[in-house]
């Protein structure tokens, strides 16, 4: 046998293993989108792609249509959960997203009709470190993908040589490039929706932007502050420059970002701020995003 052909024949063994675990997802009109079986009876899918929070259906591999109850949905990562109504099913085999390299040739599949799952060729084309989406969803690694992601595959599974899933590919975090969310992620993610409906983040109610001020020092110019916000409540007013959280510089919002995860809901945080022409320290009391802010 030919090489072409055995790595032919791997591809199409890997994408018959792997396919046992995705399903078609019934939460919008027209094409559906595609889901993983994360957990018996737990299905993943791709936040965006759920138009609606009632009356979701999901299309198991053997063709059977169960009834689903959505657990939760984090716009953040672009991940939904769904808990599935007697489905009696299996789950999928997870593998470990860290292995992946530049040029490893991966499949993204999905499940958008009732003629069966389709597979998308694809090779990985940059692997990095953590990074933060556009609605403030911490990702632990980014997996940028060659790849054609048709109607109704986000949602569904990117899967290595061996038939494991080591991602859910989406289309709904960058107009330019289709990622793949990871397991670790995608691990956290499903406990928090199960177990609390919601992902917590933490939240000070300001829009800030990159300044430079005359004596060289860098900062965030406020350039937003909503009024009930926890920086509102703490004094915090349009055209203060803040230069340190918790004693720490911060030049970019990332730097902001990082002092806002989960547990930091409650704790207080200071921050030196510089308003006209004088420095300041205010103490600002962290609060929870909320719902329709992410």
């Amino acid at each position: 046998m030919s090489t072409l052909s055995a790595l032919s024949n791997d591809l199409a063994s890997a994408a018959e293993r792997a396919s046992r675990a995705v399903v078609s997802v019934h939460g919008r009109q027209h094409v559906p989108s595609s889901g993983v079986l994360w957990q018996p009876n737990v299905v993943v899918t791709a936040e965006h792609t759920l138009k609606r929070d009632e009356e979701i259906t999901v299309t198991l591999a053997d063709g059977r249509n169960v009834p689903a109850v959505l657990a939760g949905r984090d716009a953040g990562t672009d991940l939904a959960v769904l808990k599935l109504d007697g489905g009696d099913t299996g789950a999928a085999e997870l593998g470990d997203t860290a292995s992946l390299k530049v040029g490893h040739l991966v499949l993204a599949l999905g499940r958008a009709s009732e003629k069966g799952v389709s597979a998308s060729l694809a090779f990985v084309s940059g692997v990095g470190g953590a990074w933060r989406t556009w609605r403030s969803g911490q990702v632990d690694q980014l997996v940028r993908l060659d790849v054609a992601i048709y109607p109704g595959f986000s949602g569904g599974p990117l899967v290595d040589s061996e038939g494991r899933v080591v991602g859910i590919n989406t289309s709904g975090l960058s107009r330019f490039m289709a990622v793949s969310i990871p397991v670790p992620t995608t691990n956290r993610v499903v406990k928090d929706l199960l177990e609390k409906g919601r992902i917590v983040r933490g939240y000070l109610g300001i829009g800030m932007h990159p300044v430079k001020l005359p004596d060289g020092r860098s900062g965030l110019i406020v350039i937003n502050v909503q009024p009930d916000g926890p920086a509102g409540a703490a004094g915090l007013l349009i055209g203060d420059v803040l230069l340190t959280l918790d004693g720490k510089e911060v030049g970019d919002t990332d730097d902001v970002h990082a002092h806002l995860g989960a547990d930091s809901v409650g704790k207080t945080l200071k921050a030196a701020i510089v308003r006209g022409g004088g420095n300041l320290e205010i103490a600002i009391k962290v609060g929870e995003r909320p719902r329709g802010e992410e």
